[in-house]
């Protein structure tokens, strides 16, 4: 009678299917990929966005607090639509698409004028912001089905504000089984739409001035 194996002991026995190519692999706790490096496979597919992590490291970002700094909310409104993904524009505010969004349809509602803090707003400033933010749940719903939203601002670099010096509140579109509101570490969202697209679909989505 052949002698008992137990496969515990040996974690090289086990086969895994690589998920590049869908043949079975070894499996074990020093995994080599074919084109080098090392780690055991899993389900979740690895999108590399090193343009990121030039932003994190301040490429791209303002060099002051002043609007005369390379503060890109007060830029934008001077590009076409088309260039500088404009959805709406109003009188005191505008509504963009996020260059780098946490979720497809990610909008960012802003004042043309360069101020830092939501206190700092005139009451004509504050009235349409509040417009422009529920035309933007609007133009979701419609455009995406979208199921939920997370709309804030994040006030002070402290608080996470990517650009502090200019205020801008964020309209993210949430729909049931995405990810968490910001991912950082693991799983990688792959967004289905170029954002020049997206802002056409919800320019087109974007309802009538009351």
């Amino acid at each position: 009678m052949p002698e008992a194996r137990d496969d515990a002991s040996e974690p090289h026995a086990r086969k895994a299917r690589d998920p590049r190519d869908g043949e079975p692999r070894e499996e074990g706790p020093h995994y080599e990929e074919e084109k080098g490096g090392a780690g055991v496979p899993d389900s979740f597919q690895r999108l590399w966005t090193p343009h990121r992590m030039a932003y994190i490291k301040g490429e791209n970002k303002p060099s002051g607090t002043g609007a005369g700094d390379g503060c890109p909310f007060c830029e934008l409104p001077r590009m076409t639509d088309e260039e500088g993904l404009i959805v709406a524009r109003g009188q005191w505010v505008y509504a963009v698409l996020n260059l780098y969004p946490y979720n497809s349809g990610h909008l960012m509602v802003v004042p043309y004028r360069h101020v830092a803090d939501y206190t700092e707003l005139d009451a004509a400033e504050y009235e349409e912001l509040a417009k422009l933010t529920r035309h933007s749940l609007t133009a979701l719903r419609k455009a995406s089905g979208a199921q939920g939203f997370n709309v804030g601002m994040n006030l002070g670099q402290v608080a996470g504000a990517g650009i502090a010096a200019h205020l801008h509140q964020h309209v993210v579109p949430r729909w049931g089984g995405d990810t968490n509101f910001m991912p950082v570490v693991g799983r990688t969202r792959v967004l289905p739409q170029l954002l020049r697209d997206t802002r056409q679909i919800l320019a087109d989505a974007w309802p009538a001035d009351d």
